[in-house]
């Protein structure tokens, strides 16, 4: 039955939403991606980018550092051995086309999020799918609401933290012989010391784990492409003549290819899932397109830049060929294949970064599964501490469990997520539009710092505590005006 709704969903249904949110937004907004790809750089820039907990809000920064905490995670390590694995290289090129499309409809779902988003006691805001379900489209659609709330729960909340526990005990087990009882303990412990305190303590534990991570592990896989770097157009050709059936692929060739990019692509850079924008959310941003740009960039570090150096690494290797039949696990193939390049350390490091991505990740999967309790029952403190308490065991007992099924079964709901959000997606393409029309406009009038007047938008169901825009955000955009252009005051 698994088999059967996977094949369902990712061989069809899902290819179809897919290229309908990503190529249709991308048309629609002729290539926001594209065309505010340095704006990425220059919003990430601003002071107001990089203040921490101004008024008891997160920053856009935070906010990025969180959702590339989630993104970057096992998939970026196993879930591209195992599309090179079971598709062949041929599956990088269409994970590569994933990431190109998936960074508009982050775009377009994180702008949504950051839009219809809630204000709450403390200064932080809550928001994500289910909320813009609810106030985007209206009470007759609260049961999609629910739905997708209950599959993020089992998802990501559950599913996929088990998954991530058992992968970092594995891998430390077969770098370092360590007993995976004692790893998921150690693990299970530090988890729940972080996750007691709550949205603010995650963000600044990931403040500093994620930055460490991600460039460690693109320096030393920048490293390897220096040193095999006359073999690296001839591995970029595999890709491409793969991806198009002229090489053989393990399974079912170019079906394969398309198949296994797909959905670890998906997988890796959740883009169309939904689970970004629960954490885009969270930060004060002066308009709601600029966390949409900050998180199409997180979608290129995640595959265009992280995915792809493990394909490079694995693929420059003399430890896979196309067509082989591997007996090694997907993270021992990118172990060995580390280990090729740089010596027997290589091994060990990916150990660690794989630690880092999974410890990152399940920080960031906790947080789903209470922003989705929080949707159904705000404030219950009794409900949060339970989950928190469950999270904490299932971190732990996930370690010594082998978790395939569950992993097939994750496949699934995963899938179901992602169909509910991209419905909802494509009938909010209308205000997504409209919120970048606003953007577009002031920054061809001059404007350096675009805001968001909720008085402009009165057909949207919006949360008017949660777009109190600071004083100093608008003398910054006051300053950057020509001509006179109206803004509001106070």
């Amino acid at each position: 039955m698994l088999d059967l709704l996977n094949e369902l969903l990712w061989g069809k249904l899902l290819l179809v939403l897919l290229v309908a949110v990503g190529i249709g937004f991308t048309v629609a907004s002729r290539g926001v991606q594209f065309r505010y790809f340095g704006r990425m750089f220059r919003v990430l820039g601003s002071g107001q980018a990089f203040k921490r907990e101004q008024n008891g809000h997160l920053s856009s920064f935070q906010a990025l550092v969180l959702s590339v905490a989630g993104r970057v995670g096992g998939g970026n390590i196993a879930g591209v051995a195992v599309a090179i694995t079971l598709g062949g290289p041929g599956a990088i090129f269409w994970m590569w086309l994933v990431g190109l499309m998936g960074m508009a409809t982050s775009f377009l779902e994180c702008t949504l999020a950051q839009t219809y988003k809630q204000a709450e006691g403390d200064g932080t805001y809550r928001g994500g799918p289910a909320y813009y379900i609810t106030r985007g489209l209206g009470p007759r659609w609260k049961w999609l609401a629910n739905v997708y709330a209950v599959l993020l729960l089992l998802t990501f909340g559950l599913a996929f933290t088990g998954v991530q526990s058992y992968a970092a005990a594995t891998s430390l087990a077969d770098a370092f012989g360590f007993p995976v009882l004692a790893s998921g303990i150690t693990l299970a412990v530090i988890v729940g010391l972080i996750i007691f305190g709550g949205i603010k303590r995650i963000v600044r534990i990931s403040d500093l784990v994620v930055p460490v991570m991600a460039v460690g592990y693109l320096l030393v896989t920048l490293v390897v492409l220096v040193m095999n770097v006359d073999k690296l157009p001839g591995v970029i050709a595999l890709i491409f003549h793969s991806a198009f059936g002229l090489e053989p692929a393990v399974g079912g060739g170019i079906g394969a290819a398309i198949m296994m990019g797909l959905k670890r692509g998906l997988f890796s850079n959740e883009a169309g899932l939904g689970s970004a924008p629960n954490v885009a959310a969270v930060a004060y941003v002066p308009h709601p397109v600029n966390q949409g740009i900050v998180q199409a960039f997180s979608v290129f570090i995640d595959t265009l830049l992280i995915c792809s150096c493990t394909a490079f690494l694995i693929l420059l290797s003399g430890v896979y060929a196309p067509g082989m039949d591997s007996d090694l696990s997907v993270v021992a193939l990118t172990q060995a294949a580390m280990a090729e390049h740089v010596g027997a350390w290589g091994r060990s490091f990916v150990s660690v970064a794989l630690l880092l991505f999974v410890f990152s990740s399940i920080l960031y999967n906790y947080y789903l599964g209470e922003n989705s309790l929080y949707y159904f029952s705000p404030n219950n403190r009794l409900l949060t501490t339970l989950y928190r308490g469950f999270v904490v065991i299932l971190v732990g007992w996930s370690a010594t469990r082998d978790l395939s099924s569950v992993f097939g079964f994750a496949d699934v709901t995963m899938g179901l997520l992602a169909v509910a959000n991209l419905v909802a997606l494509i009938l909010l393409f209308k205000p997504g539009l409209a919120i970048l029309k606003d953007y577009d406009d002031q920054v061809r009038q001059g404007i350096d710092q675009p805001i968001f007047d909720v008085r402009q938008h009165p057909g949207l169901d919006l949360d008017l505590k949660s777009w109190e825009i600071e004083p100093g955000d608008i003398g910054v955009a006051q300053q950057g005006m020509k001509g006179d252009s109206a803004l509001p005051d106070g």
